[in-house]
């Protein structure tokens, strides 16, 4: 029975000496990737126990063997929970409980939530990468002690692979459940967007725990039988350097991204030479920064979409229309895409309204959050809670943000979350969380406050407060204290006036 794994077993067979992954000087060919796999899958079914619809998490920087436990999970019919090294310990271990995973692969560098999921679930399996945690596994020892075929005759595409957490506009994350499958279409539209061939080279800097890093182009290069060069964090020295040693084909930038390696010293010298595109997304892209690439030789291709949809759902192509400056592109190959008014109508063309997305590459569902399910899975329809239009011809621009979201540095922050924790503060009586406009980073996060009446909480303090239990990234770049919000008649904040005074004052 055909699972995701399968293609990789059969690149594997078809060309086994290619080279599958460049890491750090070293390389995976097909043959030995495929092997790697094997060992992976048969060490978590014969020594941890891992079943169809079990789920593994991983907490680590970018490797090879993220990739190898993916498709170990896809194999066995189990999911992949990747963690965002870069949220707060208690994020963390929200995530790890919320999802019941029933094994954690872990880095070293992120052992501080050792001790937190000893209490929260202590069920929860630890393997160590690159050390031996207590009471747990060092990852090569496990390998070792492997047996058996490390395959679940049950698994198919329909099987759910991936679990990944994004914030909720509740204040909590929510793991939104995508299939094999809809990794198996979204590989599709990636290699339509990017003319994708075996021959291509994809330079990977992006963490491969957001399905940017992971789906835009390395998990699709891999089942074509590309070859995919690893990093293991974005630094614009190393990705300039990449560029002439490894001389890759493609990449995926965010703005901040494409921003701290435009304006790297070395970038005006740089061979660019191999890179056939460059494809960005996850905010609305700056033209002065597509500029800077195209001035370079370099194609720009944009795509729209979001971890519910895998992620690919809006693009350009490499041999499409470009004219239209900062349109998301066109519906991607194998989904729909519409605008819509509140109540799931379809708009006409230059009507602003709600995107919305339907195919095989959209999630299944929040886990274990059947209301969040119903209000964004609606008659096949995922509601993106973005506002944008298209034009006569299909084109799609992304407009604003319906749920007030803020991207940061490619980063999604709900205000609903960075809210939650500030109104756990004693002195805290209202606030209202929104983005104000940053030449760097695209938006930041500051946040109106409104304190108890005695209270003499300064910014430091909820800043401090916040840091010990979010991301450094949503904490508020400023707290600005006001004795009044803007609200509406029924008493809710606006937000939108306040986003409007943040661009007017920046």
């Amino acid at each position: 029975m055909m699972n995701l794994c399968t293609l990789i077993e059969r690149n594997a067979a078809f060309a086994p000496d290619k080279p599958a992954i460049h890491f750090e000087g070293d390389t995976l060919s097909y043959a030995a990737f495929n092997r790697r796999i094997e060992q992976v899958a048969r060490a978590l079914k014969g020594q941890l126990g891992v079943e169809r619809g079990d789920r593994v998490a991983i907490l680590s920087l970018n490797r090879p063997d993220y990739l190898v436990l993916l498709y170990a999970c896809a194999r066995l019919g189990a999911m992949l929970v990747p963690l965002n090294w870069r949220l707060a310990v208690a994020e963390q271990l929200f995530i790890l409980s919320d999802a019941a995973a029933k094994v954690l692969v872990l880095e070293h560098a992120f052992e501080a939530l050792l001790p937190g999921l000893a209490e929260q679930s202590p069920d929860t399996f630890v393997v160590g990468l690159d050390f031996a945690p207590n009471g747990g596994s060092k990852w090569d020892d496990l390998l070792d002690r492997g047996r058996g075929d490390g395959r679940n005759p049950h698994t198919d595409l329909s099987c759910p692979l991936l679990i990944v957490y994004t914030s909720g506009t509740t204040g909590r994350p929510k793991g939104a459940v995508l299939r094999q499958e809809a990794l198996l279409w979204n590989g599709v539209m990636s290699q339509h967007m990017h003319g994708l061939t075996s021959s291509d080279h994809v330079l990977t800097v992006l963490p491969l725990f957001h399905v940017g890093g992971l789906n835009i182009q390395t998990t699709p290069a891999l089942h074509h039988g590309a070859t995919v060069t690893i990093h293991r964090r974005f630094t614009p020295e190393a990705t300039l350097a990449a560029f002439e040693r490894n001389r890759p084909s493609l990449a995926v930038l965010v703005p901040a991204t494409i921003q701290a390696l435009t304006e790297h010293p070395g970038w005006p010298t740089s061979d660019l030479s191999s890179v056939k595109a460059i494809s960005t997304g996850s905010a609305m892209v700056p033209q002065h920064l597509v500029a800077r690439l195209v001035a370079r030789g370099v194609a720009v291709l944009q795509v729209y979409g979001s971890t519910e949809t895998c992620p690919i759902a809006i693009y350009t192509t490499l041999e499409g229309d470009v004219s239209r400056d900062g349109s998301a592109g066109l519906p991607g190959l194998c989904c729909e895409a519409a605008i819509i008014n509140d109540a799931g109508e379809k708009l006409p063309p230059g009507t602003p309204g709600e995107i919305a997305v339907r195919g095989p590459n959209v999630f299944s569902e929040y886990w274990g959050n059947q209301q969040a399910t119903r209000e964004a899975l609606r008659n096949g329809w995922y509601h993106t809670g973005d506002i944008g239009l298209r034009d006569t011809n299909g084109y799609f621009w992304v407009h604003d943000r319906k749920k007030n979201l803020i991207i940061s540095g490619g980063e999604n922050i709900y205000p609903a979350e960075v809210e939650r924790v500030l109104m756990e503060h004693p002195a805290v009586a209202e606030c209202a969380v929104v983005g104000r406009p940053d030449p760097r980073w695209d938006e930041v996060p500051v946040a109106y406050v409104i304190r108890r009446s005695e209270a003499r909480v300064d910014a430091e303090a909820l800043t401090a407060h916040v840091q010990s239990r979010l991301a450094r990234f949503k904490t508020p770049r400023e707290i600005i204290f006001t004795e009044e919000l803007p609200r509406t008649a029924l008493g809710k904040i606006q937000h939108f006036m306040l986003k409007d005074l943040e661009a007017r004052s920046s």
